[in-house]
């Protein structure tokens, strides 16, 4: 436990995501420096590309050195340009598979894609979030936000514009089986709101870059108070991230035609799902009964199937 009574599994400062180098790049390119995301950013957008190049030939293209390609090669976990390239050549042979077998001839969406097109790219993104979140999620961490949020006596989830929609699915969802579970909207309630909390209560905050103002001052302020943390981002080396006791890392990645407000949006439901069904799990007895009169409840509000 920590000293705010958290639970353990929490991903330390500056961890990444262990599994496709393009994920762990995506994760990592918020935080990194300058001269190193231009790299990041060069390898993004050729990855074949820079499969073929030298470090000579990559940072050039750059417009840095090649030590600091080295640097950027071990900040993102490889022990140099090798060892990097090498997983770099495996991840793009495995997207070229994925999209032949999807039959998308390539990942964005360009400006004359028809109809077909983008619903087919669009549905093959959202579905490849979903594998890739739920690929590389830690479950260690999954499963202490799970026993926290089971055991805790309040609930908070935070977050603003696209991901406070994600927050309104969680907390609707724990609502539903029982749970005392809010989610502020307005940034000067979310504050209030965590300014109440105490040991034995659970804050969740959601923000897919991790670096949105509102959740991460909400989530300090509740820990400060002594709640157990969770953050859900994409960036596990984020001030949110830094935040929490525990980080649930989504797999999201974004197109000239989809934010992160978007791409995000289908990996946080995924892991709001992940951790609605293990918790409802968890209170079994309990879950089935809430469910039971809540769906009672509603049902004069639901039309005759004869009606129009």
């Amino acid at each position: 436990m920590t000293s705010s009574g958290a639970p353990p599994g929490r991903r330390g400062p500056g961890a990444t995501t262990d599994g496709d180098v393009l994920v762990r790049l995506r994760q990592a390119r918020p935080t990194l420096p300058p001269a190193e995301a231009r790299v990041a950013d060069v390898v993004l957008t050729d990855v074949a590309a820079a499969v073929g190049a030298t470090i000579s030939e990559l940072a050039a293209r750059a417009g840095t050195s090649q030590a600091t390609v080295v640097r950027f090669c071990r900040t993102v976990g490889y022990t140099g340009y090798a060892e990097f390239r090498i997983d770099l050549a495996q991840a793009a042979s495995r997207r070229a598979v994925e999209l032949e077998r999807s039959g998308v001839a390539q990942g964005e969406i360009n400006r004359t894609d028809g109809a077909t097109d983008v619903v087919r790219k669009i549905a093959f993104h959202e579905a490849r979030a979903i594998e890739e979140t739920a690929r590389l999620l830690d479950l260690d961490a999954l499963e202490s936000a799970v026993a926290a949020v089971a055991r805790a006596d309040r609930i908070d989830v935070y977050g603003v514009g696209s991901s406070g929609l994600t927050a309104q699915d969680l907390a609707q969802k724990l609502s539903r089986i029982g749970l005392v579970c809010l989610a502020p909207v307005d940034s000067h309630q979310q504050l209030q709101s965590a300014a109440l909390h105490g040991s034995g209560s659970v804050a969740v905050a959601v923000s897919h870059t991790g670096r949105t103002v509102e959740p991460v001052q909400a989530l300090t302020l509740a820990r400060a108070r002594g709640a157990a943390t969770v953050a859900i981002t994409n960036s596990p080396a984020s001030p949110l991230a830094e935040t929490a006791d525990v980080v649930l890392t989504t797999a999201a990645r974004e197109t000239q035609f989809r934010s992160g407000a978007l791409s995000s949006r289908i990996a946080q439901l995924a892991v709001v799902d992940f951790l609605f069904v293990r918790v409802a799990q968890r209170r079994f007895e309990a879950t089935t009964a809430a469910l039971a009169v809540t769906y009672d409840a509603v049902q004069q509000h639901r039309m005759d199937p004869g009606s129009r």
